[in-house]
């Protein structure tokens, strides 16, 4: 790593914490000019005090973005309208912020004109791959500085001890102790736990590891009702049925949803997922707010859209969901498919009532001008414009393969005990 003038700057995605901070100083170790670089994407952390931290430890710049209004509009509603689950389960709240990270990033460098950009995301996990994608495709002749796959860096700082000695050296704040018994990473959308005891799988969280939804069995012996409308897919306003608060505005909406799935307990899940680079992991996740809209949407989606096309956009939400995950957020293929998701979004509008309480989410009622439910049409009640009759011809139509398949294996079995004898 050599150069000089504007081949020497580097914008470092910094946090404020060790590696980070080991990072910034082993840059400048190396005669680079370091721009760092903070996103507030809704995590609890004094950006102020890193900010005086990094220029402590000498960064030439330090900006702090809030980006949380984007990452809400431009990220984690496309997830809605698409019902994102990454393997059934898992709504992507880490891997959906980092090209929303990442994006600003490299407006940075350009605006900075840096030749590099730095981040301090391990070897063996996602999170390179996410925010390298969303570098090369955004600036292609963009240089990436990722430490914790160079061998000079990480043969010499095998673990957080070697990181906590080199830090003392070098003057560097230093945690609280040297090693925290999990690794946690925060956002508007969730919260993410993994490493340190939760690597076994077979082992239970501890009491105190989730930092933001109550213990569904502490939470209120009340529910609270909610009322979410949607346009085109997208939830516009959030009502509560019980004290009349009223959000629409998309960030004060998603907080909202949060701040009420947080008291009732909602949104826990602990799996094992498999990584883009091959390995399995295990992971705690609490998404509050992501939870109440992903059954919210499913179900106005079901009552407006029509059934081959809803089987159609569950494929793609299932493309799209593994595209978000393996990084590639800003390629042909995940921009193709988001263009199909809003299509089919067109007529999804109505209003779904629904019910929290203790960690579960209860959907009430649900209404729109753009249902295709006709109760007519349906009612056990009221013959309407559907005949009977026509049923018996539909059935016989479909049963066709059906029984010429039978016959065939029919045919084969008897064949079979024939050459038996």
């Amino acid at each position: 790593m050599s150069g000089d003038g504007a081949e020497k700057r580097v914008v470092l995605a910094y946090s404020g914490g060790l590696d980070t901070s080991c990072i910034l100083v082993w840059l400048k170790e190396k005669g680079f000019q370091v721009i760092c670089y903070m996103a507030n994407i809704g995590q609890d952390e004094d950006m102020e005090a890193a900010r005086s931290k990094a220029e402590t430890l000498g960064a030439e710049k330090v900006y702090i973005e809030d980006i949380r209004e984007e990452f809400v509009t431009e990220f984690i509603f496309p997830a809605v309208q698409a019902n994102a689950l990454y393997e059934d389960r898992y709504q992507l709240g880490t891997a959906i912020a980092r090209p929303c990270i990442a994006k600003k990033q490299i407006e940075i460098a350009m605006k900075e004109k840096a030749n590099y950009v730095a981040h301090g995301a391990t070897g063996k996990g996602n999170d390179q791959v996410r925010f390298e994608l969303t570098f090369y495709s955004l600036c292609p002749s963009i240089k990436i500085i990722a430490p914790w796959r160079m061998p000079e860096f990480f043969t010499r700082f095998q673990g957080r001890k070697d990181l906590f000695e080199y830090a003392k050296t070098r003057n560097i704040p230093l945690p609280v102790t040297l090693d925290s018994p999990w690794s946690m990473d925060a956002n508007l959308m969730h919260v993410s736990y993994e490493s340190g005891v939760l690597e076994n799988p077979a082992s239970s969280p501890p009491d105190d590891l989730f930092t933001v939804t109550t213990d569904p069995m502490k939470a209120p012996e009340k529910p609270e009702q909610l009322k979410i409308e949607f346009k085109e897919g997208v939830p516009v306003k959030v009502t509560n049925l019980d004290d009349k608060t009223e959000k629409s505005k998309p960030l004060d909406l998603y907080s909202y949803l949060n701040e009420v799935g947080a008291r009732h307990g909602v949104g826990r899940i602990d799996i094992v997922e498999n990584r883009f680079i091959g390995m399995k992991s295990r992971g705690v996740y609490e998404t509050p707010g992501g939870y109440i809209l992903l059954l919210a949407h499913l179900d106005i989606e079901t009552l407006t859209m029509d059934k081959e096309v809803r089987r159609i956009k569950q494929g793609l939400a299932i493309k799209f969901s593994e595209q978000i995950y393996q990084g590639f957020w800003f390629s042909p293929e995940c921009e193709f498919t988001r263009s199909c998701i809003n299509k089919s979004q067109e007529n999804v509008e109505g209003v779904v009532t629904l019910s929290i309480f203790k960690g579960h989410v209860y959907v009430k009622a649900r209404e729109s001008v753009l249902s295709l439910y006709n109760q007519e049409l349906v009612s056990m009640d009221v013959k309407g414009e559907y005949d009977p009759q026509d049923s018996g011809g539909f059935i016989k139509v479909n049963a066709l393969r059906l029984k010429e398949f039978h016959r065939l294996r029919l045919a084969k079995e008897a064949a079979a005990v024939s050459a038996a004898k």
